[in-house]
């Protein structure tokens, strides 16, 4: 793995703003993800992880304002550049897979124009060797009859293949950044599997630096190079995924892989941390995760840490990590 830092997010803030009310969803983001590598991003809903992923595509909902750093691809600040040159970048260089590819699909189009689409008008191709593209593509994904299926409509397709028919469109111009977001939502577990693997298999091939992003711990294990973990906003700890999950320094990590590794009974209650994430409407005095953390001190509640490096390349929110 390069250790040349192909995405850099410095201090990132995202505010939402809806009638007199507004709400900071990201408050500092930081992480900086060398290329070639395969970082998974955890957390709990609302931790901010989608929004991170939509803020580097500049694919943010109406109401969200960045008020704060900067979004660093390579050399280029991605928050400074227009909607054209973020265009131009959107398929080719940076890719994104959705949840619920089909839903995310146009459902006007067949699936195979929409592959062709984004070669053609990124590679020049013409309307021909788009088309083959798109088909070769599919094919690549372990798509069955891949001819027939690039004239199918999106709600033609099972779940599993309009997710394989997403991912072979993010991938027809063999981006250097893939995000995928919550790839495997609404699969069953066969098919989640399946595709987990396809999206390894044809990032190793292409050379691609991955973004996975998930609530499921156990996928970071099968996947990834690297691991962050955010709460209410901010990343809380990151680095090489054997020193993050097997020797967490943050009592958040520590308890959302206490959940994962705790067996449920058929019927039974599911593993939950104690208490409430912080309403993000109201400004957080010292460590967000100090009103549920177990060893919270008066530190803690007055004064919030900051991500320091607690071993080369594992970084950590904690004063007491």
């Amino acid at each position: 793995m390069s250790s040349k830092v192909i995405l850099s997010i410095e201090d990132l803030r995202i505010e939402f703003r809806h009638r007199h009310a507004s709400a900071q969803v990201l408050r500092g983001v930081q992480l900086h993800i060398p290329e070639g590598a395969r970082l998974g991003i955890a957390g709990e809903s609302g931790s901010g992880k989608t929004l991170t992923a939509l803020s580097i595509l500049q694919l943010l909902p109406p109401a969200a304002r960045v008020t704060g750093g900067r979004l660093r691809y390579r050399d280029v600040d991605l928050l400074r550049l227009d909607e054209a040159a973020m265009q131009r970048l959107r398929g080719k260089e940076i890719s994104m897979v959705f949840q619920n590819a089909a839903a995310a699909l146009n459902p006007v189009f067949q699936v195979g124009r929409q592959i062709a689409d984004v070669y053609r008008v990124h590679e020049g191709a013409s309307n021909k060797a788009a088309w083959q593209r798109a088909v070769a593509m599919l094919e690549a994904t372990g798509l069955l009859e891949p001819a027939r299926q690039a004239h199918a409509y999106p709600h033609e397709l099972s779940g599993g293949m309009a997710q394989r028919a997403m991912i072979a469109m993010a991938l027809a111009c063999s981006p250097r950044l893939l995000i995928a977001d919550e790839p495997t939502t609404g699969l069953d577990m066969t098919i989640q599997t399946q595709v987990l693997a396809l999206i390894r298999e044809r990032v190793a091939e292409v050379g691609t630096t991955l973004v996975l992003i998930s609530h499921d711990i156990a996928i970071m294990t099968e996947i990834c190079t690297d691991v962050a973990l955010m709460y209410a906003g901010q990343v809380v700890e990151y680095g090489p995924h054997e020193q993050v999950l097997d020797t967490p320094a943050h009592p958040y990590t520590r308890a959302l892989l206490a959940c994962a590794a705790t067996e449920t009974e058929p019927g039974g209650r599911l593993p939950f941390i104690d208490g409430q994430v912080p309403d993000l409407r109201t400004p957080i005095q010292g460590c967000s995760f100090a009103p549920r953390c177990p060893v919270a001190t008066g530190r803690c509640r007055e004064e919030p840490p900051s991500l320091r490096e607690i071993a080369p390349g594992h970084f950590v929110a904690c004063h007491y990590a």
